[in-house]
């Protein structure tokens, strides 16, 4: 794997007629947990700014601990009896995407296992997700159980998030111990890019981890691939990408990449 962070504001280049090049992000929320915008509004969102793929990752909490019981009652978390009606709801609305913008809409969920300890807590994303899996388990057993669907596991938000929050460590601080199980690792959690993670030799996605409007400005990862869902989960698991920094309002896409051969 080759990294490298290029000259001044460079733009991606098309490389094959064959393949589009568009931006991506793979974690965000809806009105099924902590987002704030249902999942019809988040694909009009990223639809209308000219995203090529985007992935649902609500929250699914751990059932058998205090935080994850107290998410239950709020409302914050998928569950067994919602999760049908979810994918249900993003696969009609991924329909609606490809027909409205040529957008893929990605079915997923972040497993949030939290606690008052920022090193016993972890998220992990699962891209591509057919079946409801319970967050109580071991974060090793639970990656290995997301690609057992055919799925993608990703490290959500790893390191320190550089902001006032919980963090959640506890994969980082077994990190070698779970690459082996882990697809990718972000290495940006919306406006920070996670310097640890660059220069980890590891494999990385970059998303916004978006639940509100707001926080569409972020690090989004680019692609260049088929526009299928199976072709970009495979661009992901072969790091056939890059990361760029992307501004709304400026229509900014910062100087700043990753590329991997």
């Amino acid at each position: 794997m080759t990294q490298t962070k290029p000259a001044q504001n460079p733009e991606p280049t098309r490389v094959s007629d064959n393949l589009d090049m568009f931006l991506a992000d793979f974690h965000m929320h809806s009105t099924y947990s902590d987002g704030r915008l249902s999942i019809a509004e988040l694909v009009d969102l990223y639809g209308k700014a000219g995203f090529g793929a985007i992935a649902i990752t609500d929250h699914l909490c751990e059932k058998e601990t205090l935080i994850g019981r107290a998410a239950k009652w709020i409302g914050n978390t998928l569950t067994e009896a919602s999760f049908p009606f979810y994918l249900k709801t993003i696969e009609a609305e991924a329909a609606r995407a490809w027909d409205q913008y040529r957008m893929i809409v990605i079915p997923g969920f972040e497993l949030t296992k939290n606690t008052i300890n920022n090193d016993r807590s972890a998220h992990i994303l699962g891209l591509g997700v057919s079946e409801f899996l319970s967050a109580d388990a071991d974060a090793y057993d639970l990656a290995q159980a997301i690609r057992d669907q055919g799925a993608l596991s990703v490290a959500a938000h790893p390191v320190s998030t550089r902001k006032m929050e919980k963090q959640t460590h506890h994969l980082w601080n077994r990190r070698w111990e779970l690459a082996s199980v882990m697809d990718a690792w972000e290495v940006a959690s919306g406006p920070h890019l996670f310097e640890e993670v660059f220069e980890s030799g590891l494999a990385m996605l970059a998303n916004s981890d978006l639940h509100a409007p707001k926080q569409m400005r972020s690090w989004k990862t680019v692609l260049e691939c088929e526009k299928h869902p199976e072709a970009i989960l495979q661009a992901i698991r072969d790091q056939k990408l890059s990361f760029k920094f992307y501004d709304p309002k400026a229509l900014v896409i910062a100087p700043r990449a990753v590329n991997v051969a």
